[in-house]
């Protein structure tokens, strides 16, 4: 990160240009065409697993309110975002930046990519995109998740944002029978922007 000021207001066209996308996926705004998508994915029994603490069916409307009230970026700090293919527009998934604190300047991040899309790439490339939305455009210092111990690709694709696991709850999450760690993973501005 360059401490320096603009010089030009093509620098600032440049990093506008560049916030939201890599070129690969992109990041915008939720779409009430988005919701019945991303309802599906939710209500999936597989993917349910690896993102709630207990499985079961739920009526659309909730679940599209859920969505919504993610996305409506009103409070400061809140923000939401479909993820999406940068050259088709295909959605690919949700994502947003939760709960932070001005005074800590912290916020938590949740971040879901439709099964269809997973194992491309997806997760790790729109992860990147908001930190550096948070980091950058945010001011945040840090940023925190919460992933279930067996959910070893997802922990991967945070590890390669720069996330590093800080804390262990020991069988926090009960499925099929028996109880799992929930582990709690960071990242800070310093550590992304030295990277």
């Amino acid at each position: 990160m360059s401490e320096a000021q603009w010089s030009s207001s093509d620098e600032a066209f440049e990093y506008g240009s560049g916030l939201l996308t890599d070129g690969t996926v992109a990041l915008r705004a939720l779409r009430p065409a988005d919701l019945s998508e991303l309802v599906t994915w939710w209500n999936s029994p597989e993917w349910a697993s690896l993102q709630q603490r207990i499985i079961k069916p739920r009526p659309d409307t909730p679940i599209e309110e859920m969505f919504q009230t993610w996305s409506t970026n009103k409070p400061l700090g809140d923000t939401g975002f479909s993820i999406v293919s940068h050259h088709s527009g295909d959605l690919l998934g949700h994502l947003t930046l939760y709960g932070a604190s001005l005074p800590a300047r912290s916020a938590s991040f949740a971040i879901m990519v439709g099964p269809e899309h997973v194992g491309h790439g997806i997760g790790p490339k729109a992860t990147l995109l908001a930190l550096s939305y948070g980091f950058r455009e945010l001011g945040l210092n840090r940023v925190e998740l919460h992933a279930w111990a067996f959910n070893t690709r997802a922990i991967r694709a945070y590890e390669k944002a720069g996330f590093v696991v800080e804390g262990r709850r020991r069988e926090a999450v009960f499925h099929d029978g028996r109880f799992h760690d929930e582990l709690i993973m960071s990242v800070l501005a310093r550590d992304y922007f030295a990277e």
